[in-house]
C-alpha cells in the first residue's frame, strides 16, 4: 500500500481528509496540504478522488471544497435516525412562549414543504395549527429558508429549471425574483413570507442545518398578515426565529450518535 511523506497510507489521508471537510465544511487546496503534511500535487489527488466518489465538491473553479452529496446524506442519515421532531420539540415550545404566535417545524418533501409538528398560537386572531400540511416551499418562509441553505448540487437536482407554481398574487412565479431572494436570505440568515402561500398568513422561518451545515429543518412563526403586513416588519421579529435556530444547532449536536457532538 503507497505511504504519502507523513508516513500515512493513501486510505488514511483520504479518512482524515473525510473527517477535516465534515469537521471545517469547506477548504482550500493548500489548506488540505498544510493540514494533511503532504504535497500540493498529492491533496489535489485526494480531493479529486473524494469528488469522483461524491464526498467533496468545488463549487466554483479554484473555489474551496466543500462536503459533497454523499458526506452530505451521511449527516442527514444521522440526523434521519432520530426523531428530529423530539429533539427540537422544546425549542418550538420556547420560541411559542416568547413570541406567543402559532410556530411550526418544517421539513422539505421533494419541491414541497411539510409541516411536521407546530403549536397554535392563543390568540383570538391567529393562524391554526400547520402540522401534516403541505405546500410549494418557494411559497413560504420555511421552504425557502431550506432552500437558500442547499447546496448548489442538491438545489439544482430538485428545482432548477422548472415551473413555479403561484397560489397567490404575491407568490413568487419567476426564476430570476427566486434567485434574488435566496441570496437575500443567504445574508440574513432567515426568510419571510408576507401572503405567498395563503391570503392572511405572513411568516418568518430559518433553516436548522447539522454538523456539516446542510439544512435538515425550519424553524417558523406564522401569523396573520394583519400583525405581518410587510417585510420590514418581519426582520423586526427574525431576533426569536434566528435565537431559536441557536438553541436548536445546539440541541442536534448533543444528541448521541449524531457524529456531531465535540464537533
Amino acid at each position: 500500500m503507497r505511504k504519502s511523506p507523513s508516513g500515512l497510507s493513501s486510505v488514511d489521508n483520504a479518512l482524515q481528509l473525510v473527517r477535516l471537510l465534515a469537521q471545517h465544511r469547506a477548504l482550500r487546496l493548500s489548506e488540505v496540504a498544510d493540514l494533511l503534511g503532504v504535497a500540493p500535487s498529492t491533496a489535489h489527488r485526494l480531493l479529486n478522488s473524494l469528488r469522483a466518489q461524491g464526498f467533496a465538491e468545488q463549487e466554483a473553479r479554484n473555489g474551496p471544497y466543500v462536503p459533497g452529496p454523499v458526506l452530505q446524506e451521511l449527516g442527514l442519515a444521522a440526523v434521519n435516525r432520530m426523531d428530529v421532531r423530539q429533539v427540537l420539540r422544546p425549542v418550538l415550545e420556547r420560541l411559542w412562549a416568547r413570541t406567543g404566535e402559532t410556530v411550526s417545524l418544517g421539513v422539505l418533501e421533494g419541491r414541497q414543504i411539510r409541516f411536521v409538528d407546530g403549536i397554535e398560537s392563543t390568540r383570538t386572531v391567529r393562524v391554526g395549527n400547520r402540522t401534516g400540511v403541505l405546500i410549494p416551499a418557494h411559497c413560504t418562509a420555511a421552504g425557502k429558508a431550506i432552500m437558500a441553505a442547499l447546496s448548489e448540487v442538491e438545489f439544482d437536482r430538485r428545482f432548477a429549471g422548472r415551473s413555479l407554481e403561484r397560489r397567490t398574487p404575491s407568490s413568487i412565479a419567476g426564476w430570476p425574483e427566486l434567485t434574488r431572494e435566496l441570496a437575500a436570505i443567504r445574508k440574513a440568515g432567515f426568510a419571510m413570507n408576507v401572503e405567498e402561500g395563503e391570503h392572511g398568513v405572513s411568516a418568518v422561518g430559518a433553516a436548522v442545518c447539522d454538523v456539516l451545515g446542510a439544512p435538515v429543518a425550519s424553524l417558523n412563526m406564522v401569523l396573520p398578515s394583519s400583525r405581518m403586513r410587510t417585510k420590514r416588519v418581519g426582520r423586526s421579529l427574525a431576533g426569536a426565529v434566528l435565537d431559536a435556530i441557536s438553541d436548536a444547532s445546539v440541541a442536534l449536536r448533543e444528541v448521541p450518535g449524531s457524529g456531531a457532538a465535540g464537533s
